[in-house]
């Protein structure tokens, strides 16, 4: 039986720097690679930093936000990801969100 490991990714991340925090992500998750973890998790709102308050009224954000994490997806392969974003519905709710990502697609 194979041990699970885990590694936990608790980034300073800064709000509303969405290509920072994008590197700063990547650069975590090939670090927990080379460590051998199996899973890497982030913060809350890792993509775009906490708490973005009033830039979630600004729409050009929360697409920009959503297109970091589908950049992020492509960079998933050989390990699990779980990291937060803000989400939206069809109706245009937001929601603070986290994506599983695994061999560069979202799971959930």
């Amino acid at each position: 039986m194979k041990n699970l490991s885990l590694a936990i990714a608790q980034i300073n991340t800064v709000v509303g720097d969405l290509d920072s925090n994008l590197k700063k992500i990547i650069d975590y998750i090939k670090e927990a690679k080379e460590r051998r973890a199996d899973i890497v998790t982030f913060p809350e709102l890792a993509i775009c930093g906490y708490p973005p308050e009033d830039l979630l009224l600004k729409e050009h954000f929360v697409k920009d936000n959503l297109k970091v994490l589908y950049l992020l997806i492509k960079k998933t392969f050989g390990i699990v990801v779980i990291v937060g974003f803000v989400d939206k519905d069809r109706k245009g709710n937001l929601y603070n969100a986290a994506g599983i990502i695994c061999n560069g697609k979202l799971k959930g």
